[in-house]
């Protein structure tokens, strides 16, 4: 029983960590693919690495148990609230580019 609740916690933590990564990532690419000439490449490339990297650790580390994918998902989406959190207090004190900022 107890080993099951480590289990499951990281599960939760691993889940958390590469949500972490994702959203990251996602934020660092918007920020970079904006102002640059070659946003599709820069988004398309992104989310291509990002989906890659965190279905691989999905499935390397939470394995096929259900109930650790859960945790696992859960993390990853708690890890989602975090990271949107921390975007919307960043960009209160400063905005992304001046071109970002509205629609044209």
């Amino acid at each position: 029983m107890v080993n099951e609740a480590l289990g499951l916690t990281c599960a939760f933590a691993t889940g958390a960590l590469l949500g972490a990564f994702f959203f990251a990532g996602l934020w660092w690419t918007v920020r970079r693919g904006v102002s640059s000439g070659r946003a599709a490449t820069w988004f398309l490339g992104s989310m291509a690495l990002r989906t890659c990297i965190v279905l691989l650790g999905f499935h390397l580390v939470l394995g096929s148990d259900w109930k650790r994918m859960v945790a696992g998902l859960a993390g990853f989406v708690a890890a989602r609230v975090v990271v949107t959190r921390s975007v919307r207090v960043a960009h209160r004190a400063g905005p992304l580019a001046p071109e970002a900022d509205h629609a044209p």
